[in-house]
C-alpha cells in the first residue's frame, strides 16, 4: 500500500508518500512541498496547486490520500483559503480515483506522538524517528504531511488487528 499524506495550504502544501513497514514503522518514499507565489491571484495559486497534486498522484499512483480535517478557531479568513486549497487536493484525488480519508489534528498527533496536544517539534521528532530519517523534515508542512500518512498507516494496522481478532 502506498499512502499519500497532504497538509494543504495556499502558500505551502506539504506532501509525502509513505509505505508501511515492519512492526509499525514505515518508509518515506518521497516528500516535499508545493509553494505558490505570494501576491498571485488566488485562482492562479489554486490552479498551480491542483496541477502539482495531479502530477504527483499520476506519478506515484497512491492507494489512498490522507488529509487533515480543518480546525480553525481564530482566523476565519485563513480557514476559508485553506479550505479552498484542501478542496482542490480532494478534487484532484477524486478525479484520479484515489480514495480520500480524513483525520483530525488530534488523531494525527495521538497516532504519531501518543499525545493529542503535542507541539510541532515533538511531531517532527517522532516523524523522523518513526521513518528513520536522517533529520527532521522541513518545513512544518512536510513533517505534517508525513505525520498524516503515518496516522493512516497506524489506523489501518489497528483496523486489521480488529478484523483478525473477529475472525478467531
Amino acid at each position: 500500500m502506498l499512502v499519500m499524506g497532504v497538509d494543504p495550504g495556499i502558500a505551502t502544501t506539504g506532501w509525502a508518500f509513505v509505505q508501511p513497514g515492519r512492526q509499525g514503522s514505515g518508509k518515506a518514499i518521497e516528500y516535499g512541498c508545493i509553494r505558490t507565489p505570494a501576491h498571485t491571484p488566488l485562482a492562479d495559486r489554486l490552479l498551480l496547486l491542483y496541477q502539482e497534486i495531479t502530477t504527483l498522484i499520476s506519478e506515484h499512483q497512491p492507494d489512498v490520500l490522507a488529509i487533515e480535517q480543518l480546525f480553525f478557531n481564530r482566523n476565519t479568513t485563513t480557514a476559508f483559503v485553506v479550505a479552498q486549497a484542501r478542496g482542490v487536493v480532494v478534487l484532484a484525488a477524486a478525479q484520479q480515483g484515489v480514495r480520500v480519508v480524513e483525520y483530525t489534528p488530534l488523531q494525527v498527533k495521538q497516532a504519531v506522538v501518543g499525545y493529542g496536544r503535542a507541539e510541532k517539534q515533538q511531531v517532527q521528532h517522532m516523524v523522523r524517528a518513526l521513518l528513520n530519517l536522517a533529520s527532521a523534515p522541513k518545513p512544518d508542512d512536510v513533517a505534517d504531511a508525513l505525520a498524516i500518512a503515518i496516522c493512516h498507516m497506524h489506523s489501518m494496522q489497528y483496523k486489521n488487528m480488529l478484523h483478525v481478532g473477529k475472525e478467531q
